[in-house]
């Protein structure tokens, strides 16, 4: 795929390098990179890799801009805040670099629509922060082929990786069990310094552009860390288990990592409210997202949501609720792990409404 004067000179910095030349950024301009994930590692992955000249981006997340997260999240600002991440990301990259495509997916990730996803992309980038995503992103990379560039922060600290690179280890030969539910608290529940996903995202960017040009040595096999405090980088090693590269079908993922929840819908909900049920509505979102749009829920923020177990009653039905269900799904299981039983999820959150 040949580049225009003007992509020669954008490139310019690429093109005299040695390890790129002209081949090589033509090999950017025709990779396919799908970001699952728009949020602290896919926000920096994806400004580097629209910079970098990358023909064909992906973006799939189905959140909307919340302020929590203009910490960390670069392609967003203020006025964002309530709007699709992907939509705004792709208008963004495009203004950027006006040299690329840039496919936007507004859905949640599933066994139902991920292989056909995933087929059209020749590398794919793991942005997302829940174990159920990382092992149905991983199991349908072994079962298509395709290299995962993986990343994962907590606090100070983050890690990055390739998986299933040219058959290769796969997550689950570094992770074969998901952890126990509530075992890995998650950023909302502990925090994340801001520019360790900028760090992360930024190496996991290096990694598609080493992969696309053929250069350098991959992460595969190898588990870079880094702690920010000490600022201690690490690398270790890993084995390939063949037991982990035959994967014929995909699972349900929730249920796999201790996600089995109870829901209900938007008319179900609906019901109970004509029939005077006494329940307590929960919702989990942001102050900034509840000013936005509500249907009259409790609001307690899920990144609270401990400090204020005592608002809760383990004498009603608790009905719980975010913007697509997600959220919610952990606010649950903090709720189940200090003994409530009669919750449930509202399916879709706010979507249905």
């Amino acid at each position: 795929m040949q580049l225009s004067n003007d992509e020669l000179k954008r490139y310019n910095r690429h093109i005299i390098l040695q390890e790129i030349g002209k081949v090589g950024q033509e090999k950017l301009k025709s990779a396919k990179v799908l970001v699952a994930g728009c949020g602290g590692l896919g926000c920096p992955v994806l400004l580097y890799l629209a910079a970098a000249g990358i023909g064909n981006l992906g973006l799939v997340d189905f959140d909307t801009v919340s302020e929590s997260n203009l910490q960390r999240q670069i392609l967003y600002s203020a006025e964002d805040i309530g709007k699709s991440k992907v939509a705004v990301a792709k208008q963004k990259l495009e203004k950027q670099n006006p040299f690329i495509n840039v496919n936007a997916y507004n859905l949640k990730l599933d066994k139902t629509n991920v292989l056909d996803l995933l087929n059209n992309y020749d590398i794919i980038v793991d942005g997302t922060d829940n174990f159920s995503s990382r092992y149905l992103l991983n199991d349908a990379c072994v079962m298509l082929g395709k290299p995962l560039v993986s990343g994962s922060v907590f606090k100070f600290e983050g890690q990055v990786t390739v998986f299933n690179f040219q058959d290769g280890p796969t997550y689950r030969c570094l992770y074969p069990e998901p952890p126990a539910p509530g075992e890995m608290p998650s950023c909302n529940d502990i925090g994340v310094v801001g520019v360790i996903p900028g760090i992360i995202g930024l190496l996991q960017a290096n990694e598609v552009i080493k992969i696309m040009i053929g250069a350098g040595e991959i992460l595969s096999g190898k588990l870079l860390t880094i702690d920010a405090l000490s600022m201690q980088f690490n690398l270790f090693s890993f084995e390939t288990d063949s037991k982990n590269k035959t994967i014929e079908t995909l699972k349900e993922y929730d249920e796999l990592c201790g996600l089995n929840i109870k829901e209900i819908t938007k008319d179900e909900l609906q019901q109970m409210i004509e029939r005077k049920v006494n329940f307590q509505l929960i919702d989990v979102r942001e102050p900034d997202e509840y000013k936005e749009k509500n249907i009259g829920g409790e609001l307690i923020p899920l990144k609270t949501l401990t400090d204020n177990i005592h608002r809760f009653s383990k004498d009603k039905t608790i009905i719980v609720h975010c913007r697509s269900g997600e959220r919610s799904k952990k606010a649950i299981q903090i709720l189940l792990q200090n003994g409530f039983q009669n919750v449930y999820n509202l399916k879709n959150g706010l979507q249905d409404f």
